[in-house]
């Protein structure tokens, strides 16, 4: 066999030799990540877990009863939607939870627990409707900060035993059900008309109140206006009186004031040199004849006068 055959051939060789050890090597070894474990199991059983990150020799994998799990250590979360709770009063309530937690022990993870995805979902649904059924719908809406503390601390402890780590459970959005929602608003309407009513009610007796004080204290004051009117007169006239001719001018000209030409005739006697009162009403009116003739001349047909009685 010459070189060039030999050499050829150990070239061919070679090259299927070489992914023949490639795929060697990568089944004789175990690439482990950051933030990443794997779990080793010869015929179903933990062998080890890796955790370090970086190229692992592990012979045994070539065999085929050795199983490999990679398994995240990164932090992961579940976004569980309309879970159905009812409150203290009945109401039903749809809540969004959201939850964020890691893994800590793989080999938990894997062996004691069948599915860990499905079983944290209903442990916190189950955990949701437990706490937030002794509450009122305000009080959930108020206290979400607080009963997310309470969902945490009760998920904590059932999620350790399966390898997990709650770092945070926060209640998301809390709704209604449409038609509940509905009655809800109607009701708040109503209450919002009943407020109204009573507030204009209010408001009407109050004014009423403001009005009938008003009108007693200007009733009060007219009337103390009312006797201040007759005390300053009688002040002014007593000022008058110590000037007799004033005070008569005065009463003359009140005496003229309270005269209506338009309305009647005054009469305030005779003046000097004309008669007296008590002669002028001795004075008889003159006596007129208003009766009608009873006899009636008539003329006849020859120009005589007759009398006819």
């Amino acid at each position: 066999m010459s070189d060039n055959l030999q050499l050829v051939l150990g070239l061919v060789a070679g090259a299927l030799l070489l992914p023949i050890l490639g795929f060697l090597f990568r089944r004789a070894t175990i690439e482990v990540e950051d933030e990443e474990a794997v779990v080793v199991t010869h015929f179903g059983k933990l062998e080890k877990v890796l955790k370090t990150p970086g190229l692992h020799v592990h012979p045994a994998r070539l065999f085929p009863w050795v199983k490999v799990q990679h398994v995240s250590l990164r932090r992961d979360f579940r976004h569980i939607e309309n879970v159905y709770v009812n409150d203290a009063r009945g109401t039903t309530l749809l809540v969004d939870l959201w939850v964020e937690f890691r893994i800590a022990d793989p080999e938990k993870a894997l062996f004691n627990v069948a599915d860990w995805n499905r079983s944290i979902v209903n442990l916190v649904s189950h955990a949701a409707t437990s706490i937030l059924g002794n509450r009122e719908f305000i009080s959930i809406l108020e206290d979400r900060t607080e009963l997310s503390q309470l969902v945490q601390r009760d998920i904590s402890g059932e999620t350790e035993r399966w390898g997990l780590k709650v770092e945070f459970a926060f209640i998301r959005n809390v709704s209604l059900r449409p038609e509940v929602s509905q009655l809800i608003f109607e009701s708040i309407a109503a209450r919002l008309e009943r407020a109204k009513a009573d507030i204009q009610e209010t408001g009407r007796i109050h004014v009423a109140k403001l009005e009938a004080e008003t009108q007693v204290r200007v009733s009060g004051l007219v009337a103390e206006a009312k006797g201040q009117y007759p005390v300053a007169i009688g002040h002014a006239l007593s000022r008058l009186k110590a000037r007799p001719e004033v005070f008569d001018a005065y009463n003359t000209l009140y005496e003229l004031s309270v005269i209506r030409p338009h309305r009647l005739i005054a009469f305030r006697g005779f003046g000097e040199g004309e008669l007296r009162a008590a002669d002028a009403a001795m004075l008889a009116p003159p006596i007129v004849d208003a009766q009608p003739a009873l006899v009636k001349p008539l003329s006849s047909s020859n120009g005589e006068t007759r009398h006819s009685g």
